[in-house]
């Protein structure tokens, strides 16, 4: 038997408030429907928890070694050729900056940042070459409609496109080492699950271990059927658990994709797979590679030359993911800087009129399940908050204080979120999060809402589209933590950055409607 979680051999606005839901405790508890996981399976999660570099984040680093060389380059051949001659121009620098940008957003819309074309950078060699030259082609457009071309040293101009080209042709390879180096020995992988045990999956774990360039690091296996029908031991691989245990082990550990190891004509239990694994923040692939049906090439992923039929893929995933955290980074900054004065007043407010701390801190549901600290300014009396949330907010709560009750209805009292967005716990658009063990009818929101963590696929947001539609406030009946977890799943399926910031400028007209805020 191989060590558990072995790699294969081939390289392997404001909503519900601090008060405002019910709660029984200040822990979050798992769903009824799902089981703790067993002690090999915490074994496995324990050895996981090592940080490593996912291919997202080894994309990533490329995109970034790609505008700093182009830009050094531009730079340098500036500093070396040009300035001696005719003394320190900006624009020089400035274009050199713009130009690598214009390059690298052409090579990520020209896919050569796919794995795939890190792994053979000779394949994508003149594709590559050929967006380099767009790029050029584009800034010299631009320079004659702008009548500026005469500004610019056509030798710099030369220079910079030949140096640029070598910059790519020699670092691509050096990337392709390096990602074929730290695949071996374990710095870069994917981490996998495969779904289902027995015979197909022994032929899944067999093929993915014939790959020569495999970073796929294969977890464990989850099964619902019994050691009869689906071994304990499949290729040297323990089995972990069953389905829920999947779910809750997910959320132990960082899983990148869950492999369904089942043939397409097993429909209804594939389906009743999906139901319970969609919710988790991770791409789940179904095997193809002993299938005759063939579907659009698109259909379909590759490890290898092992297929896979993409059933779903993790929300705001690599580039995209950098973007939206970069979008949080600049707004909350920006609303740190316009609204400081406003927190300033409200924390002398808070301060004058009742004893106690400034900020209050609850403990509420964020990414992938994972319990986090929200802020918030105080708008109880000390001594009766409630931090666990166990009695809802009522219109005319002798609680409140008078401040309190002005920085509810207004919302300022979420402006300390903007140090939650800025640290990285929440984005500033993203589904709100709830207390750890929100209820209504003395029902877990999870019971009422079938699919309710699918919402903790993404960040979870100081503002949402659920909010800005009316979802805002109390929720004390099933239809509205219903409509409100509705909401927020169209947001993650239709995610983008304009639609977030369709979310924040809506934000602050959506809270002159206070009528559920008390």
């Amino acid at each position: 038997m191989s060590l558990p979680g072995r790699k294969s051999d081939g390289q392997a606005q404001p909503a519900p408030d601090d008060d405002t839901v019910k709660s029984t405790g200040d822990a979050a508890k798992p769903a009824k429907d799902q089981a703790k996981v067993g002690d090999l399976a915490r074994q496995v999660a324990k050895q996981l928890g090592v940080d490593n570099y996912s291919p997202t984040m080894i994309t990533g680093m490329v995109r970034f070694f790609d505008f700093a060389g182009l830009s050094l380059i531009g730079i340098g051949m500036f500093l070396i050729y040009v300035m001696p001659r005719s003394g320190f121009g900006a624009y020089y620098v400035v274009t050199s900056v713009i130009g690598a940008l214009l390059a690298v957003l052409l090579l990520q819309i020209s896919d050569t940042y796919q794995l795939q074309s890190l792994r053979s950078p000779l394949r994508v060699l003149a594709k590559m070459l050929m967006t380099w030259t767009v790029a050029f082609a584009i800034m010299a457009v631009i320079a004659f409609f702008l009548k500026v071309g005469a500004d610019y040293s056509r030798f710099w101009f030369g220079s910079w496109f030949l140096g640029g080209a070598i910059f790519l042709f020699l670092g691509r390879n050096f990337v392709a080492f390096a990602i074929r180096r730290w695949a071996r020995d374990g710095t870069m992988e994917r981490r996998a699950v495969i779904v289902g045990g027995g015979a197909s999956a022994e032929q899944l774990i067999r093929a993915l271990e014939q790959q020569p360039d495999n970073d796929v690091r294969i977890c464990g296996i989850f099964d619902d059927r019994d050691n009869r029908r689906s071994p304990p031991i499949v290729a040297g691989y323990p089995k972990l658990g069953n389905i829920s245990q999947l779910v809750e082990f997910a959320r132990l550990v960082r899983i990148d994709m869950l492999i369904i190891s089942l043939p397409l004509t097993a429909e209804k239990r594939v389906m009743d797979m999906l139901k319970k694994l969609w919710v988790l923040p991770v791409d789940i692939r179904l095997a193809a590679h002993s299938s005759e049906l063939r579907f659009r090439p698109r259909a379909y992923s590759r490890i290898g030359s092992v297929q896979m039929l993409d059933i779903f893929d993790r929300p705001i995933n690599d580039w995209d993911s950098v973007a939206k955290r970069a979008f949080d980074v600049i707004f909350s900054l920006l609303g740190i800087l316009v609204f400081w004065p406003v927190m300033l007043a409200t924390a002398i407010a808070i301060k004058a009129t009742s004893k106690g701390p400034v900020f209050f801190m609850q403990k509420r549901h964020g990414f992938n399940n994972e319990v986090i600290n929200v802020i918030k300014f105080r708008s109880m009396y000390a001594d009766q908050s409630d931090p666990a949330a166990r009695v809802v907010v009522t219109k005319g709560d002798p609680r409140v204080t008078p401040v309190g009750r002005f920085i509810r209805r207004t919302s300022i009292d979420e402006l300390p979120q903007f140090f939650n967005a800025l640290r990285g716990d929440l984005s500033l658009v993203g589904p709100r999060p709830h207390a750890v063990l929100a209820q209504t009818d003395d029902r877990l929101f999870a019971e009422v809402v079938d699919g309710y963590f699918a919402r903790h696929r993404v960040k979870p947001g100081v503002t949402g589209w659920a909010q800005i539609n009316g979802w805002r406030g109390e929720v004390d009946d099933d239809e509205k933590i219903k409509q409100r977890t509705a909401f927020d799943l169209y947001y993650i399926e239709n995610w983008s950055l304009l639609f977030d910031l369709k979310i924040l400028f809506l934000t602050p007209f959506r809270l002159l409607n206070s009528e559920n805020a008390y």
